[in-house]
């Protein structure tokens, strides 16, 4: 059964994507700079992703990958060694910053519109809605898995579990 959130205990800023959901901040992150550009891949000569991660947690398929850089987003598609991990998209290029989050939920979030516009979303039910004329500061009280790029023309949304 479906169930109201009314307060928060995390937030993230969302970025639009059509294939990519939502990270949840609850399952763990992993911070880093990349030292190289190589097409589709994430490196970093400092990392360890395959013994030096968060207690509990090992980089998986599956896993989201956020350029804080620029703000684009993809999922791990294999870990390649201790420095090199497959992306779905090409994101990465050197010097720029990431965080690696753990695997999404099935729990949607509930959303925060900071600037007016459309938001087409994907629902913890499956359903994709488009949200027409959401106005600067509403929440959309939805449990949402994904804020899609097509069809989206609100920004600075937030993320709310």
């Amino acid at each position: 059964m479906a169930y109201q959130k009314l307060q928060a205990y995390r937030a993230i800023p969302v970025i639009p994507s059509d294939v990519v959901n939502i990270p949840n901040p609850a399952a763990g992150q992993i911070t880093g700079t990349t030292t190289a550009t190589t097409t589709n891949k994430l490196v970093n000569s400092a990392a360890k992703f395959l013994t030096s991660v968060p207690p509990g947690e090992l980089i998986r398929v599956g896993f989201t990958v956020v350029n804080t850089t620029d703000n684009t987003t993809a999922t791990v598609s294999a870990v390649d060694s201790e420095t090199t991990l497959s992306l779905s998209a090409d994101i990465m290029a050197s010097g720029e910053s990431y965080i690696i989050y753990g695997e999404a939920t099935s729990e949607g979030c509930v959303l925060y519109c900071g600037t007016a516009g459309n938001i087409n979303v994907v629902t913890a039910g499956g359903d994709q809605i488009t949200f027409s004329g959401v106005n600067t500061g509403a929440f959309v009280p939805v449990q949402v898995l994904r804020v899609n790029s097509t069809g989206t023309s609100a920004s600075n949304i937030v993320a709310l579990w």
